[in-house]
């Protein structure tokens, strides 16, 4: 039974008694009610249809828990993760398309099978290399980005998606004036409803009663406003181009992959045949390159086009007897001409037909069932597109959801097994890719709450899952008037939490290093934004290069004899008394490669000032280490020392250091008479074979 719950661990969760069930079911239930709203708001944050997040929550959160070793860890869609998918998948499709959704699949899958590789290989160790200042400064920096990435859904203005983002945050504070007011409405009363209940009834579900009531409200008023016109009904000869653009280049679009298509069949059928039509095949594999790029080149120029008709603010001149609607620029309505009150955007463009968005904007529809199960599309460009991505994503996830598991198990005196949850986490990845989830992780707020709730064990999350299940198969219909302003305002008041400057300012009192890895991961994030894996790969190789620079020059300190008996660095302590026949020097540090040639110079510089000397001793307790090259240059000082009558001693060195000594043979030429256990041991012997035994004062030997 044993080796059989080593690979099914949920098996220790039975036999399980009626209070232990009641806990999970009831914790479940409360992590649901915030898991619904949360997640859907966390997949648009991804770039992807709000009810893409109900999926993400539906098998990976039960997976995780069963395959895990936290018993309260939540997991599911979270912030980080969401934006971090965004920023990986924006610049290789269109945010919200198809080929933008089987990418973000794809990344599931790639991440959870890093996840998984790691947790089987025992390697979670690696995800050491972020260090503590370098996912503040991320976190800070990304909190950020994610609030100012809601805005223009709390305006209810348009937002351009470029290499840039501090550019698309001061495109949306041009559109201020082009506020809805009533879409703002909306997100300041999420603002108002779930902070107040946070504050006053922190008990209550404040996002599901704000999601709630904000929906009934939406539904009531009609908030939504859809409508649909001819391309002949635009009055304004600069939108009219802007969608002829993107009529032309739809066409062409179509045409270059009537055009790959045709090419890619006749390929097939010259590979088959067993004539000589290797240059043919050769020819049109040339075409289909070239196809290919004039086809990318159109769709960028196609988005580009998009983005600027979505831009628009447009008003309409409801139809008459003589005539159908029209549409103006805003201000640009002719005289005597009255328009409908509305502030129409263009939605879609399509086969000659406008959609326009009138009102605010809401969730819409959402499939009802389960989604597809079926393998993702696996590509092999895509692939080596989304490698690096992917395995930020699965260090920073895991990072986060191993903090959130440390944090409840020091409360619940729970034993946590980092790999077992690296194998949870890349398992649930892998299964939600097979149904349409993107990336999850740990949830700080939903286990807080989940243990909160009185969560015993994993099972809660499958009831979570299962509630999940409920919802998709009866209730979206529920979900259609829910305004996008109510989803942003969710996500603000989430990382709202995340933004934590103090920890940047305690990082910098630490260590200034520290404090200087934080702050330019922080500046970084911000200034690489929407690529956020450039900032945290920046911080994390300076962190880097800052510890080895701290190493290459550790704390060296000659001693002398303190007045309580101690060895004291004599920098510090003035006046301490020494002997002139031996130098103490302690080295504050491991020997490795970085730092060799400090100590060379340290040690040939003491010997240099005390020439007369007979012994230099190395007080070694700070050696942890001995590398090759360590080694070496050990070798190398005790020869040239004992060229010129100096003999090196060493003590309090580690057992670990001793054996890369005697399986080098440098033990045997410092010889065991040279090595000691304790200062005072090798004192006494310095001071037994200088001839001071009797009745000399030893400055160094240890009075009594």
């Amino acid at each position: 039974m044993n080796q059989i719950a080593r690979f099914f661990p949920f098996l220790s969760w039975f036999p399980s008694n009626r209070e232990n069930i009641k806990a999970d079911l009831i914790a479940g239930l409360t992590v649901a009610l915030v898991l619904i709203p949360q997640s859907m708001a966390y997949a648009q944050l991804a770039g992807l249809p709000p009810y893409y997040g109900l999926y993400a929550s539906f098998l990976p959160v039960m997976i995780a828990a069963m395959w895990g070793s936290s018993a309260q860890l939540a997991t599911g869609p979270v912030a980080v993760v969401s934006l971090l998918t965004a920023s990986a998948l924006a610049p290789l499709a269109a945010v919200g398309s198809d080929q933008f959704v089987a990418l973000a699949i794809l990344l599931a899958l790639l991440v959870g099978c890093i996840q998984l590789l790691l947790g089987l290989f025992k390697l979670g160790v690696i995800v050491n290399f972020l260090s503590h200042p370098v996912i503040v400064g991320f976190t800070n920096a990304a909190a950020i980005i994610i609030g100012l990435s809601q805005l223009n859904k709390i305006f209810g203005v348009s937002m351009g998606r470029s290499e840039h983002f501090i550019n698309d945050i001061w495109g949306v504070v041009q559109q201020i004036g082009d506020t809805h007011i009533p879409t703002l409405i909306m997100g300041v009363a999420a603002f108002a409803i779930m902070w107040g209940l946070k504050k006053y009834l922190p008990k209550l579900p404040g996002v599901l009663i704000a999601v709630a009531i904000t929906t009934a409200v939406s539904w009531a008023i009609g908030f939504e406003q859809n409508a649909k016109v001819k391309v002949d009904q635009l009055m304004d000869p600069d939108v009219l181009d802007v969608v002829e653009r993107v009529a032309q280049s739809d066409a062409r679009i179509v045409a270059i992959n009537n055009q790959i298509s045709t090419r890619s069949i006749r390929i097939k059928k010259l590979e088959k045949d067993p004539g000589d039509n290797d240059r043919l095949v050769a020819a049109l594999h040339y075409e289909i390159d070239l196809l290919q790029n004039t086809l990318k080149d159109i769709e960028d120029e196609n988005v580009k086009a998009r983005r600027t008709a979505r831009k628009f603010v447009l008003e309409m001149v409801p139809a008459s007897e003589s005539q159908p609607a029209r549409l103006y620029l805003k201000s640009r309505t002719p005289d005597g001409a009255t328009s409908d009150g509305h502030r129409w955007r263009i939605r879609k463009i399509s086969n000659g037909e406008l959609k326009l968005s009138g009102g605010g904007e809401v969730v819409g529809s959402i499939p009802s069932g389960l989604p597809r199960m079926e393998v993702p599309k696996l590509n092999s460009e895509s692939i080596m597109a989304l490698l690096s991505s992917a395995l930020v994503i699965s260090l920073v996830g895991f990072m986060e959801a191993i903090s959130i598991a440390k944090a409840i198990a020091a409360k619940t005196k729970q034993r946590l097994d980092p790999s077992k949850e690296l194998v949870g986490q890349g398992i649930a990845n892998i299964v939600g890719s097979f149904s349409q989830a993107f990336p999850t992780s740990g949830s700080f707020s939903r286990s807080a709450v989940n243990m909160n709730a009185g969560a015993k064990t994993g099972m809660s999350s499958v009831f979570t899952g299962l509630i999940v299940l409920v919802t998709l198969l009866f209730l979206t219909p529920l979900l259609y008037h829910l305004p996008q302003a109510v989803l942003a305002a969710v996500i603000m008041m989430a990382v709202i939490g995340l933004v934590n400057f103090k920890a940047i300012k305690h990082a910098w009192h630490a260590h200034k290093h520290d404090g200087a890895a934080a702050i330019v991961t922080f500046v970084a994030t911000l200034a690489f934004a929407p690529h956020l894996d450039n900032g945290i790969m920046i911080g994390a190789g300076l962190a880097i290069i800052l510890y080895l620079y701290r190493t290459m020059s550790p704390r060296v300190a000659i001693l002398g004899r303190y007045q309580d008996g101690s060895l004291r660095d004599i920098s510090v302590h003035k006046d301490l008394p020494t002997d002139e026949n031996i130098i103490v020097l302690r080295f504050d540090g491991s020997l490795y490669f970085a730092n060799v040639p400090f100590f060379e110079d340290a040690i040939l510089e003491a010997a240099a000032n005390k020439p007369n000397a007979k012994y230099l001793v190395v007080v070694g307790d700070g050696i942890n280490e001995l590398d090759a090259s360590g080694e070496e240059v050990i070798h190398h000082l005790v020869e040239r020392l004992h060229g010129v009558g100096m003999i090196m001693v060493f003590t309090g060195l580690k057992k670990q250091v001793i054996d890369v000594m005697r399986h080098t043979g440098l033990f045997d030429l410092i010889t065991q008479n040279n090595i000691f256990a304790t200062q005072a041991q090798a004192f006494e012997a310095i001071y037994n074979c200088l001839g001071t035994n009797e009745g000399a004062f030893c400055q160094l030997r240890r009075q009594t």
